[in-house]
Order: C-alpha cells, then structure tokens, then sequence
C-alpha cells in the first residue's frame, strides 16, 4: 500500500490485532486458561481490562471460548474506542452463535446455552478509576495489553494490584522489552541511533504532567514482514503508523539530525511499499498471581 495520507489509532489497533495474535505466547495463554477459577451463574468471572481500546482481548476471548459466565469491565480513556468496541464484539458475538442485548449502561449481554457474558464499557482513565474502585470493588483478573510501557509502574501498578482480590491473576501481554529492529539495514550505525534514542523517548515520555512510559518493562515478540502476497491483513498500514509514530517522537532530537531522520523515515515507508521491511518488537507476556499480603508471583515466557 502507499504512504497513508492521514493516520488513525483506531486503524492502528484493528491493524495490529493480527499481528497480536500471532505474537501471543501460546504457552502463557494456555497457563492463563487454566488458572481461570472456576465460575457459575451465580458466580461470574470478575475481569477487569485496562486500556480495552476497541475490544480486541474481549473479542479473542470469545472467538477461543475461554468465558463461560463472566462479567468483563472494560476501561479506556478514549469514548470513540470503547464505541468501535462495540461495534465489533456485537458483530463477534453474533458471528459466534450469542443472543447479543444491548442496553444504555453501556452494557453487551452474550448468551448462548451455558454462557452468559457481560461486558461494562466505561471511557475513564486509569488513575480516576483506581481511586473510585479502591475498597469497594475487586476481580479475579486484570488484563493490560501492551500497558505496563505506557505507564509509571512504581506509581501505577501498585494501585492497579489492590484492585485484584487475593490469588487473584494479572495478565499483562505484548508489553515492550526494549529490542526494535528493522530489516534490511541502511545504514546500520544511525539505524542502532533511531532505535536508542526511541526507546529514551519511551522512558522519558510524561502524560499529565506525570512519567507515563518504560521501555523495559516486560508481552511477546511483534515479527511483521511480507510473504508473496505482500503484507497479511492490514499490517502494512500497521508498520507505515509505527514508522509514521517515530519520524514524529524524533524530529527536533538533540542528538539526531532531522534531515537523516526525515529521509529515514522515506526510505522505510517505500521499504513497505515494496513489501521489504521487516519489522521486530521484542516483547514478554507476563502472567502474574496475587498473593495474599497483595504481593505478586510473576512468571515470564520469551
């Protein structure tokens, strides 16, 4: 595909739902799957998802049958997100053979014969949240895909855990680790400089005036490249948005030329169109269990 005119989080999220998919351990998924604590009518599943954006663990938790009754709170900061999501896990679950109801709590309702899902959207962030929910709600699992790098971990995650009751699962997939690589090389000293200074702008980011971003914080190995029909899905405008994302975090760097990093960013973006950048995100999925005293059992897997 050619160079996108305008770029959309919203395409970026549908686009790399595939390339998620693939990168997902299955090793930690299946640990995951059997951890769930057995649930009933009378006793749901309690999940809570930070950062949903458009559904798309809701709708790979439907597609793969891991939920039999649950109630699944679905939080992001971003109301046209949660509106997609929507949109999509109506379509999913129709799809998937559910009766879907739809009503104005920002509610979706799935049933079928021994299922009966809820999902409560609500567009909120992170820390306002925490504050309403701390002492009077808790759930047996906390999603956050591709979080634990957006945030301050020292100040965040501690909150996030007194959310989850004891024993309770964390799940926290495709988080970056740190190691981006793009192939082929142009020019492979400046090349290592892009991908340094990326990540310092990562540790360095500040959202509301408070650190917002780790570089080296734990998901699960983000692989793109094309095959004889070019890129699958659409993970060329996938990779056109991430090179799109750091020509923009870098331009102006004290330590970069802007000129290099301009041309950079071109030669990469005809690289895609040609169907020849390969494209690398090291990443671990984290599957973590509550302890008692609220401390965390944490297993990693490469």
């Amino acid at each position: 595909m050619s160079i996108p005119i305008t770029y959309s989080l919203m395409r970026y999220l549908a686009a790399k739902k595939s390339v998620d998919d693939r990168a997902l351990n299955g090793q930690v998924w299946q640990h995951l799957v059997a951890a769930l604590p057995r649930a009933a009518p009378q006793q749901p599943l309690r999940i809570l998802e930070v950062g949903a954006g458009i559904g798309s663990m809701v709708e790979r938790l439907l597609v793969g049958d891991v939920l039999t009754y649950a109630t699944y709170t679905a939080i992001d900061k971003a109301p046209a997100l949660l509106a997609e999501a929507h949109r999509r896990l109506g379509q999913c679950a129709d799809e998937r053979g559910f009766q879907v109801d739809e009503n104005p709590q920002e509610q979706l309702r799935f049933r079928r014969v021994g299922q009966h899902i809820t999902v409560e959207t609500e567009a909120i962030d992170v820390a306002h949240f925490m504050a309403r929910e701390h002492g009077r709600r808790a759930w047996d699992l906390l999603i956050g895909q591709a979080f634990l790098d957006l945030i301050d971990m020292s100040t965040t995650l501690p909150g996030l855990c007194s959310l989850v009751r004891p024993s309770g699962l964390l799940y926290f997939p495709t988080t970056f680790d740190g190691d981006t690589a793009f192939q082929p090389e142009s020019d492979a000293e400046f090349d290592r400089a892009i991908e340094a200074c990326y990540h310092q702008a990562i540790d360095q980011r500040v959202l509301d005036g408070e650190p917002s971003g780790d570089s080296r914080a734990g998901g699960s190995d983000w692989v793109v490249f094309a095959g004889a029909n070019g890129y699958p899905a659409d993970e060329a405008y996938f990779l056109h948005d991430i090179i799109h994302t750091i020509e923009l975090v870098l331009t102006g760097h004290p330590h970069l030329d802007a000129e290099r990093v301009g041309a950079w960013a071109a030669l990469r973006h005809a690289q895609i169109e040609q169907g020849a950048l390969v494209y690398i995100a090291h990443q671990l999925d984290v599957l973590g269990r509550m302890t008692a005293s609220m401390g965390m059992n944490r297993t990693k897997k490469p």
